[in-house]
């Protein structure tokens, strides 16, 4: 395959529920992006790569656009759709072929035309409109030819896409065969990309995407003083001190009893699922508002996943003393089922304590992905059971020969004897001590896992 050395950037504009996600879930061949016949449901950009042959290149969805927004959360959805149209090599303008052109139409084709990007106007739900004078009307606008597609059916969107990156992809070509090897296969045994994929997770307005803007530097996600802003789970390729990261901002979770809303329900499906996609989660806790039991829950999720966590009180530094007091013993009291996560106290605003947060990140995932040789663990194995012998049941005590590892991420260390299946809970979790503090697993859950061996020669005889 081809190595471009670069992606073009596609980006996805238009108003309010004319089909962009639904075009961004078809060119990314992914569900991707939330998709309802609700208006607004998309806020911040969304990032994802699509494919023409062998040649890839980046689609960016974006929220309803309004450019005449004065105040709310849409002047704020308005600054994402801005900067993904200054970022874009050429812009997607999609209207509804079904209600015809509005106000709004005009607006965002007058802001197009004077950012001097290329743009294609597409008009979407056009099911049916074979007739040119149907689409007509369109060319009012100002933007050229319309092109009659279907993001839902895929009716017309190979060739708009075709036509929208034609000399970006000869461009690439030819800076491709410039390039000594650009044409050439990776070698065989590379070492893989391994980024770390960190999902922020937590309940509605701690903080999430104020911590995503401080990491990245820039307003890469919305943060308005409003619970539930984010909707969807928006992915953000992060590179810092030469360690790349795949960053997932996601939806505040509630309570169960008070997620009302289709769109609510949507992003706790989304937020749920992007727990179990990363590598790492970082539960943020708002340091005002005390640990409550819904931050539990999702950290009982996570640890069900078998993901590994850090734990982020955050707005610290907006609390006195005797507050801080409270909130430990809340964090004791609640969350001392993750007695392996690194607790940490930052300001997302403010930027302080962020540093030691990616460390412990960085340390909860080399610890979920640890290779433990099977002599190491069978001599901490044979330590422990000095130390401590296994309870004896009835007459019997069970017996420990040697451990392994079975798995990463988390670890898994299966260990063999005989007569294990009356190890009790209790043994099991002194052992899983033992082995955190040999091979220093902090930040991860670690599953400690028995297998009795069986004697062959002790079959029931047939008769």
């Amino acid at each position: 395959m081809t190595d471009l050395r670069f992606k073009p950037v596609v980006a996805l504009v238009g108003r309010t529920n004319v089909g962009k996600s639904t075009l961004f879930n078809r060119l990314t061949r992914s569900r991707a992006a939330l998709v309802a016949n609700i208006s607004g449901l998309t806020r911040d950009r969304h990032y994802g790569e699509g494919r023409v042959g062998d040649f890839p290149f980046i689609v960016v969805d974006t929220g309803g656009f309004e450019p005449v927004a004065t105040r709310g959360i849409l002047v704020e959805m308005a600054r994402q759709t801005e900067q993904a149209i200054a970022e874009s090599d050429v812009v997607l303008f999609l209207v509804d072929g079904r209600e015809g052109i509005n106000a709004h139409d005009h607006e965002i084709a007058r802001l197009l035309r004077k950012t001097g990007q290329r743009v294609l106007l597409a008009v979407n739900k056009a099911e049916g409109m074979r007739d040119h004078a149907d689409l007509a009307q369109f060319h009012e606008l100002g933007l050229g030819e319309p092109h009659a597609i279907s993001a839902a059916h895929g009716d017309g969107v190979s060739a708009l896409v075709d036509e929208a990156l034609a000399a970006l992809l000869a461009q690439a070509r030819q800076a491709a065969a410039e390039i000594p090897g650009g044409e050439s296969a990776p070698e065989p045994g590379a070492e893989p990309d391994h980024r770390i994929k960190l999902a922020i997770a937590g309940r509605p307005n701690v903080g999430k995407s104020t911590l995503i803007n401080t990491l990245v530097g820039e307003e890469r996600v919305i943060a308005y003083d409003l619970p539930g802003t984010t909707r969807d789970a928006i992915e953000i390729e992060f590179e810092r001190a030469g360690r790349r990261y795949t960053l997932i901002d996601t939806a505040g979770l509630r309570r169960r009893g008070k997620v009302f809303e289709t769109v609510e329900k949507f992003s706790v499906i989304k937020t749920l699922q992007a727990i179990e996609a990363a590598n790492v989660v970082l539960l943020l806790i708002d340091a005002q508002d005390g640990v409550s039991d819904q931050d539990a829950h999702i950290a009982g999720f996570a640890m069900e996943a078998g993901r590994a966590l850090v734990v982020g009180l955050n707005k610290w530094d907006a609390i006195d003393s005797e507050q801080r007091e409270w909130v430990q013993r809340e964090y004791e009291r609640k969350l001392r089922f993750l007695s392996f996560a690194r607790v940490l106290h930052l300001s997302a605003l403010k930027g302080q304590g962020v540093g030691p947060v990616i460390k412990a990140v960085e340390a909860a995932h080399a610890a979920a992905f640890a290779k433990l040789s099977t002599p190491k663990l069978t001599r901490t194995l044979q330590a422990a059971i000095e130390q401590q012998p296994p309870p004896r049941k009835g007459i019997f005590r069970p017996k420990m020969r040697y451990a392994h590892q079975g798995g990463q991420n988390p670890p898994r260390i299966i260990i063999h004897g005989n007569a294990l299946d009356a190890v009790p809970d209790s043994y099991r979790r002194y052992l899983e001590g033992q082995f955190r503090d040999a091979f220093k697993l902090a930040g991860t859950p670690l599953s400690v896992e028995f297998k009795s061996s069986h004697n062959p020669y002790l079959k029931d005889k047939q008769p």
